[in-house]
């Protein structure tokens, strides 16, 4: 029987439970993608309160793949010390830490890509801020060998993990989805060409890493969205991942585009409304071999064993709650069995736009009451 506080491993690395931090954009890195002291504490905070697993916030491979302010990059060998000390501080606290890295595609702006943006097709589409140019053969070898470049600096940084951010929109999953790739070539079309974009990344990024070292993959079930990719499809995609021997698939779903079924719902405010993803993950689950992590709208332990021993799930994401109370898994552990304080107002973004770095308005409010 599975259990939230239990050891596993995988492909060598330990985790000391069953929890993981999913990813999340903080918004505390320089301009240039930089990470600061204050993403560093925030790492640190969220392994002595006994996470699991930390997964970064999205980190673009190249400039032209960033989307949102103070965003990571690994994109250049200047921010080697930096990225050191992070893990270091997150290594300390026992923790582990795994890096996202994702290219944003279509969903960015020329002025934040320095250059129109690049998708598989020039579509004009709701989840796009503006009408794309379509990427080149050259542009995708290109692309594909940055995400290889920026894989074996995560190993060299000290970076416990890599996964590759294949869901909510960005570029990998506009490969995936036939609502945004049209191409005739051999990268559109069928499923199996929409996979081949994502199939060359995995098989990049493996041979940078070498067989030892963790890789994984966040993968949309659905993107919620008319024409987009589709649970079938999703299930194709994970089995050539997990024919390749990847290490884990995190399930999620949604895009910036899909109205209430986005990947941050809001109203998580009852059991019956938490695990919004575990039926697709379900599926897929069902078809690989290898594990699976589910992320959406946990907050109860009771709602998480379930996932853990009814639903065979491997491992439990979670990404709000621990922006409120990143000693939520200790505070478990240690017996308090509540559900998590986050109320799924999405208020915690924000700041990141305006302050420099995401915090949970609530608590602070509440704070400042007390």
């Amino acid at each position: 029987m599975k259990k939230l506080f239990e050891e596993t491993t995988i492909n060598g690395l330990t985790l000391s439970n069953r929890s993981v931090r999913s990813a999340t954009w903080e918004g505390m890195c320089e301009g240039d993608g930089r990470p600061t002291a204050k993403l560093t504490s925030c790492y640190r905070d969220l392994a002595a309160g006994g996470t699991g697993l930390i997964i970064t916030g999205y980190t673009f491979v190249r400039p032209d793949g960033k989307q949102l302010p103070g965003k990571m990059g690994i994109h250049t060998d200047d921010f080697a010390a930096d990225m050191q000390a992070l893990t270091r501080a997150v290594h300390n606290e026992g923790g582990r830490i795994c890096i996202q890295l994702v290219h944003a595609g279509g969903q960015t702006t020329t002025e934040t890509a320095g250059r129109r943006p690049l998708a598989p097709s020039a579509v004009a589409v709701e989840q796009f801020p503006e009408k794309p140019d379509a990427m080149t053969q050259r542009d995708i070898d290109e692309v594909v060998a940055a995400f290889g470049h920026a894989a074996r600096r995560a190993r060299v940084y000290g970076f416990d993990a890599i996964q590759l951010h294949a869901a909510h929109g960005y570029l990998i999953n506009q490969f995936l989805s036939p609502l945004t790739n049209r191409r005739t070539d051999g990268y559109g079309g069928s499923p199996e060409n929409r996979c081949r974009f994502l199939r060359e990344v995995y098989e990049r990024v493996r041979l940078d890493v070498g067989p030892d070292f963790p890789v994984f993959a966040k993968l949309n079930g659905s993107d919620n969205l008319e024409g987009g990719l589709e649970i079938g499809d999703a299930i194709r995609a994970a089995r050539l991942l997990d024919k390749a021997k990847i290490d884990a698939i995190e399930v999620s779903g949604g895009t910036s585009a899909s109205g209430e079924d986005n990947p941050v719902r809001t109203k998580i405010d009852s059991p019956g409304r938490e695990a919004y993803n575990l039926a697709l993950a379900r599926e897929i689950k069902k078809a690989v071999r290898c594990p699976i992590m589910v992320v959406g709208g946990f907050r109860s332990l009771d709602v998480i064993n379930k996932a853990l021993v009814e639903d065979d799930m491997d491992y439990i994401s979670m990404a709000r709650p621990f922006i409120r109370e990143p000693q939520l898994i200790k505070r478990w552990k240690d017996g308090s069995t509540s559900p998590a304080r986050c109320i799924s107002c999405n208020g915690c973004f924000e700041p990141g736009l305006k302050e420099g770095g995401i915090y949970c308005i609530v608590e602070k409010k509440g704070a400042q009451e007390r």
